[in-house]
């Protein structure tokens, strides 16, 4: 027969469908009072649910002899139950200054690394984590005072991939007393009483005071914010997705979307002819937030750091700034605008050159010499495009039909040394095969949308200092092939993965 706090965790589990038969969950104790709970509680209702249990412990490095006694508790427990056990130590504090996070962040990734190395290697289907209904009222009020918006406010999640919490609708006193009943000891965090930490203050300080002052009832119902808030969010997710799918292309590693599509994202949903006034603005707004948010998690992995300045940055950018007009945001993500799209990758470095210094010659651009006349084939490799250049001499009138059709011939006969390979420079202009006129390099780019950022390194050919072709554009007038040609150079190109 079990007790009512069995059975409340029980019918959870089973409602929300957190684990199912045949699963091997691993149960994070730390030894502390919530995960010592939520592994006894496990343990008793692992035959009802038809599931196998082990015991993961990661010890962070961070207090000493006290964390040594806490792994040492965790082992002696899973012994006592039978259950294996799986511990990992890492140097959190290390990981924190070398990457500039603080502890406790520092802490939950590694510690949230570990879990998903775990399932990853088949040691387990499911990590039980034993978060309450008093650490999502912590986290939401931890959320406010830091500054959220409605996805903050959701809170803790019941379940995140592989992870599941089964206690967070109990309270942590019920947890603890029912540790009491069973005469099961636990293991105290003295780092939960350092006030100096914001989550501290908040569980010791504000929710207390909160309570006894206002409303004796506020933790569960800041709980009760974030689940309302979760089932927004579920629609939101859904909504998004949809959008992204339809409006979003990926592209060597970048993200891009349409102006108008990022900024009117509901067209389409409405019937035609229904109007929402306002309603519509807000919407769209919204919707283009949520969006952004997405478009940055993409590029990034996660959305720390993004904050709604930038957000509304992002969006200035596309609804008010020229082509070529670029954002950087936090965590090394650029956004930019290449005409009626943006863009949003990962930020290349910028060369920084004091004074009226010149920069390096590696970051000026690329120059290579090619003899004439060529025999055979010429390959040329240029690591900062990461792209090799074939030169092939070839009889014209024998190939011709068999040339491919992305590549590039130019009479050989009307060549002139020197041949130059190099990086566009601003002035290059030359006239264009079919053209009447010579244009400039940088009007050709606009008119063909070439983003801003990869013009000054763009392939340009010069033969005895006259461009005579460049990458994706016509051949020069008077150098490309007729009926006169009988011996031509051909241009092709390839990706080269490796430099």
């Amino acid at each position: 027969m079990f007790i009512p706090l069995e059975q409340r965790v029980l019918a959870n589990i089973r409602r929300r469908k957190m684990l199912n038969p045949g699963d091997r969950v691993g149960v994070a104790v730390s030894g502390g009072a919530d995960s010592v709970g939520c592994l006894r509680l496990l343990e008793r209702l692992h035959r009802r649910l038809g599931i196998a249990l082990l015991v993961v412990h990661f010890d962070h490095g961070l207090r000493g002899t006290e964390s040594d006694a806490d792994a040492e508790f965790v082992v002696e427990l899973a012994r006592r139950l039978g259950l294996e056990c799986l511990m990992e130590r890492g140097d959190v504090l290390a990981t924190a200054l070398k990457n500039k996070w603080n502890l406790e962040d520092a802490g939950r990734r590694m510690r949230y690394a570990f879990f998903e190395r775990l399932v990853a290697k088949g040691k387990a289907t499911r990590i039980a984590v034993a978060h309450t209904e008093d650490d999502q009222a912590e986290t939401v009020l931890a959320h406010l005072l830091r500054g959220t918006g409605p996805t903050g406010l959701s809170g803790i999640h019941p379940e995140t991939g592989p992870i599941v919490r089964p206690l967070l609708g109990e309270r942590r006193e019920a947890v603890r007393q029912y540790l009491r009943e069973i005469e099961q000891p636990w293991r105290e965090d003295s780092t939960n009483l350092d006030v100096r930490r914001v989550r501290a203050r908040v569980r010791e300080r504000l929710l207390p005071m909160l309570e006894r002052d206002f409303a004796n009832h506020v933790t569960s119902r800041l709980a009760a914010l974030a689940g309302l808030a979760r089932e927004e969010q579920v629609f939101w997710d859904a909504l998004v997705e949809d959008r992204l799918r339809r409006f979003v292309r990926r592209d060597r590693g970048k993200s891009l979307i349409g102006i108008r599509d990022l900024l009117a994202p509901i067209q389409g949903l409405l019937q035609r002819g229904e109007e929402m006034g306002g309603q519509r603005v807000l919407w769209q707004r919204t919707l283009t937030e949520r969006l952004v948010r997405q478009l940055y998690e993409g590029a990034r992995g996660t959305r720390v750091g993004l904050g709604l300045r930038h957000v509304e940055q992002v969006i200035h950018l596309a609804g008010e700034s020229p082509s070529g007009s670029r954002l950087d945001l936090p965590g090394g993500i650029a956004v930019e605008r290449n005409f009626d799209e943006l863009v949003f990758s990962r930020a290349r470095g910028k060369a920084k050159c004091p004074g009226n210094a010149s920069p390096p010659a590696a970051l000026v651009g690329y120059e290579y010499k090619i003899k004439l006349p060529i025999e055979g084939t010429t390959s040329i490799l240029v690591p900062v495009l990461k792209r090799r250049f074939s030169l092939k001499m070839i009889d014209w009138s024998i190939a011709e039909r068999d040339t491919k059709r992305d590549s590039v011939a130019l009479d050989a006969h009307l060549l002139r040394s020197p041949l130059i390979l190099r990086n566009w420079r601003s002035g290059d202009t030359y006239r264009p095969l079919g053209r009447r006129h010579r244009a400039k390099l940088k009007e050709m780019f606009r008119v063909r949308k070439v983003p801003r950022g990869e013009r000054p390194l763009w392939p340009v050919l010069e033969s005895a200092g006259d461009v005579i072709w460049t990458h994706g554009m016509p051949v020069a007038h008077g150098f490309g092939t007729g009926e006169q040609t009988q011996l031509a150079l051909l241009i092709e190109e390839a990706a080269q993965a490796t430099v």
